[in-house]
């Protein structure tokens, strides 16, 4: 089976697309369309969604990382479309939230982690004061791990994350982590809110790709 990841929402922008604060991506596979994080800004996450040919209303899941704005600020926009969605949201996100999300959507409260989708794990949530869930996808080359801004550090959610198996490949924001953890990472694409970005380029010029929106990942499984 092969799944395909689109940047839909991201600092940097391909032709076409518009860069925005925050971050969104597609994860699709035969039998679901799961959006990981939703941006900022709703206008910019449904043009660039409409760029990459992907409908809204084909959306299945939701997936969201964490509660901050950047990452949760464009669902209203796509719960519009009346699709009745599942979101896979962490429980400790406030309850005012999960009330205004519950008006047009089925919410799924994450604390451990669990299988949400054949071969697409969350971590659970992670982390003291930002509390945030990873995504885990299992993959023959090795798993493919997504994050939204990595608040609970990369070292916590790599190691949690390696419980389902050897990682291939790391992508999303990374805040201000301790890059040395992705040393034996094959590939690895910071996005967001990375804030080492050049040290991750010179300290592993043979796994780096650039982030942007429009980019795809191939995956097979």
């Amino acid at each position: 089976m092969k799944m395909i990841i689109k940047i839909l929402y991201d600092n940097i922008a391909r032709k076409n697309f518009i860069s925005g604060w925050g971050f969104s991506c597609l994860i699709e596979t035969k039998e679901d369309k799961i959006l990981f994080d939703t941006g900022w800004n709703g206008n910019i996450l449904l043009h660039n969604m409409k760029i990459a040919e992907v409908k809204p209303e084909k959306i299945d899941k939701i997936f969201i990382s964490h509660s901050h704005w950047d990452h949760i600020g464009g669902i209203n926009y796509l719960l519009e479309y009346g699709q009745n969605p599942e979101v896979y949201m962490p429980g400790s996100v406030s309850e005012n939230l999960k009330n205004e999300i519950k008006r047009d959507a089925n919410i799924i409260e994450i604390t451990d982690s669990m299988e949400i989708s054949e071969n697409i794990w969350t971590t659970g949530e992670l982390g003291e004061d930002i509390k945030e869930q990873s995504m885990v996808i299992l993959a023959d080359k090795g798993n493919i791990v997504i994050t939204g801004c990595a608040h609970p550090g990369l070292e916590t959610i790599i190691q949690k994350s390696r419980e389902l198996g050897d990682i291939h490949t790391v992508i999303g924001g990374f805040h201000d982590s301790d890059v040395d953890i992705l040393n034996d990472i094959s590939q690895v694409i910071p996005c967001h809110c990375t804030e080492k970005l050049d040290e991750i380029r010179q300290k592993m010029p043979d796994s780096f790709e650039n982030c942007e929106v429009g980019y795809i990942l191939k995956i097979k499984n």
